[in-house]
């Protein structure tokens, strides 16, 4: 029986998981159906564009959860340190350790890249400015902050992909626990 869905935004969670284990391309829209239960009519009723809209949907559901919880607070927040802890601590439950791949990273990696340019640097850009804006306010010059921004979304994603690799999460955690290091010596 299908399933009774009264907003887009539900199914999110859903089709955010079939692109994050299948990718854009093997994510079809039957796997689709089958995770969110919805049927195939329903499915475009919400996402006329279809598989395009799903994961561009996806996306900026992600953008807006990291602009929430972790670029916000980098940007704005007066207690720079804090604000770097926080994101150290709500990238490890957002990934769930090392055990999720970071999504737009996956999209960015795949053909279908060019799809998703925009929202992809978009969230790379983000992330990386508003970490350089902590870390100036913690005292860092803006070339030093830049570099330093930069080899911290390396090493996270990085990580990532070697945490799942080796199916092993103390390789995130110790890398999260290297990076803490790193912008506190710094």
């Amino acid at each position: 029986m299908a399933k009774i869905v009264s907003e887009r935004a539900d199914l999110l969670p859903a089709m955010a998981e079939v692109f994050r284990e299948h990718g854009f391309e093997g994510a079809s829209i039957a796997l689709i159906s089958e995770r969110t239960g919805l049927g195939k009519g329903s499915l475009y009723h919400f996402f006329p564009g279809g598989k395009e809209e799903m994961a561009g949907a996806v996306l900026e559901e992600i953008e807006a959860w990291f602009t929430t919880h972790i670029f916000a607070p980098l940007q704005w927040d007066s207690d720079a340190a804090s604000a770097i802890d926080r994101m150290f601590r709500a990238v490890v439950e957002y990934f769930d350790s090392g055990r999720r791949v970071c999504l737009v990273g996956a999209f960015a990696l795949a053909s279908s890249r060019d799809r998703f340019t925009k929202q992809v640097r978009s969230y790379f850009r983000m992330w990386k400015e508003a970490l350089a804006a902590a870390l100036v306010r913690m005292g860092r010059d803006k070339p030093v902050a830049d570099h330093l921004a930069e080899e911290v979304l390396a090493a996270i994603q990085g990580s990532l992909v070697l945490a799942r690799a080796f199916d092993d999460r103390a390789v995130f955690a110790r890398s999260m626990t290297r990076l803490r290091r790193v912008i506190g010596e710094r």
